[in-house]
């Protein structure tokens, strides 16, 4: 089983900081897409079955409908791998948002706020998404896997032992409860 796993790629952050010194706002946008497209080659090359995306995809109050539409077409050259997103803190699934009101490629599978199981030939795979800019307990601590002889992958955006105030509010988890629930492999954002 082979898949890529990324998390908080911010598509559409305005880089504020950045834009007060000219173009490179505008320059570090572009650099992003390059970066996402090399993302699709390497799947593509490299016959990826699988593509993780573990929330902050884009941003919510930024985004562009040409920015998801680029990143939608570059799904469709990868349909044989398959796409699941789990929305984050800021690009959560509520009403107004590209997750709701976007039709994606057939291949992508975003999760929501209710735990999800997918099953493929591989692996199980577990997956909860943001409905809100704050989450503090999306309950994957609760999730008891039905299958152990098949691989199981959780996939969700959230802080891993989360003991600070902030961090309690991005749906916290317990790294020792994880390997006591046994999944193979945990998909979360990458400073976790």
């Amino acid at each position: 089983m082979k898949f890529i796993h990324i998390a908080d790629m911010h598509f559409d952050t305005p880089f504020t900081t950045l834009n007060s010194k000219g173009e490179f706002g505008k320059i570090r946008r572009l650099d992003q897409r390059e970066i996402f497209k090399k993302i699709i080659e390497y799947i593509k090359q490299n016959e990826i079955e699988y593509f993780f995306i573990a929330g902050d995809f884009y941003e919510h109050a930024y985004i562009r409908k040409s920015t998801i539409e680029y990143i939608n077409n570059l799904f469709k050259e990868i349909p044989q791998t398959k796409i699941f997103i789990t929305p984050g803190n800021h690009d959560p699934y509520i009403k107004n948002s590209m997750y709701s009101n976007f039709y994606w490629s057939e291949n992508v599978k975003i999760f929501t706020s209710k735990i999800e199981k997918v099953q493929t030939q591989e692996a199980d795979i577990y997956g909860v998404g943001f409905d809100n800019f704050y989450c503090e307990n999306l309950n994957v601590e609760n999730i008891q896997i039905e299958n152990k002889n098949k691989i199981n992958i959780l996939i969700t955006h959230g802080t891993l032992s989360a003991s600070d105030k902030a961090s309690l509010q991005y749906n916290p988890i317990s790294k020792n409860k994880l390997k006591q629930i046994g999944f193979d492999y945990v998909a979360l954002r990458p400073y976790s």
